[in-house]
């Protein structure tokens, strides 16, 4: 496992739950308005060895509910299911956040129930996809795969798209609402500049703009929430 950080604790990562969120390195998407754009551009020397994070948790049993495993992109990880049936043998749920870009590797892992609950990044809408994702081109085979899969209730999941306004208009969030239409939830997230981008020049709606393309998308996926601004 290429682990680069450990949140001890969070309130907000694992919905509704006390948990740790570990960081892993690399990504195979180069989303422009990347959060955690260091852990996709810049793998730091050595990171925190896969033991540490598992002792760390092994002494948390009693207090932490969840971990949350998150990246750059984890299912790049070969070792990832050995890591999260370790996690789960020490009692604890794990929540996975994924690209979609690996659905065989995400059921898998859920089929063997070594994931709780997933969050998958829905980037754009289908026409724009691959610009939003930082590639030249970009087959959705595996994306539309792993949203059939969260889609199908095997496991509680969730869908995001980070609002960034040099990408995503209210029409192109409106034809994400048909794509993912039965989910249980779906999140429009408030873009923020880290100060850590891939592509530095990108910018946000104001509250009050996100908070009306938001009130549009309700009507048309009724699940939809907010997150990083109140609606």
């Amino acid at each position: 496992m290429k682990i680069e950080a450990l949140q001890k604790l969070t309130l907000l990562d694992f919905p509704g739950k006390m948990a740790a969120t570990v960081f892993t390195y690399g990504c195979n998407l180069r989303c422009p308005f990347c959060h955690n754009a260091l852990l996709v551009t810049e793998q730091s020397e050595g990171g925190i060895p896969a033991e540490e994070v598992l002792s760390f948790l092994s002494t948390r049993k009693n207090m932490l509910e969840g971990v949350c495993v998150t990246g750059g992109e984890p299912l790049l990880q070969p070792d990832i299911e050995d890591f999260l049936r370790k996690i789960k043998d020490m009692g604890f749920l794990v929540k996975l956040d994924t690209n979609g870009t690996f659905p065989k590797k995400l059921k898998d892992l859920v089929r063997k129930g070594l994931v709780d609950y997933v969050a998958m990044d829905i980037k754009n809408c289908r026409e724009k996809y691959a610009l939003t994702s930082g590639k030249a081109m970009l087959d959705l085979t595996a994306i539309d795969e792993s949203i059939k899969f969260l889609l199908s209730g095997e496991v509680q999941a969730e869908f995001r798209t980070t609002v960034v306004k040099n990408f995503h208009t209210e029409e192109d969030l409106l034809k994400i609402t048909g794509w993912i239409s039965g989910c249980d939830r779906y999140f429009l997230q408030q873009f923020v500049d880290s100060g850590n981008l891939i592509d530095s020049s990108l910018s946000g709606y104001s509250d009050e703009e996100l908070s009306n393309i938001y009130r549009q998308i309700k009507r048309k996926l009724p699940v939809t929430k907010l997150r990083g601004i109140s609606d």
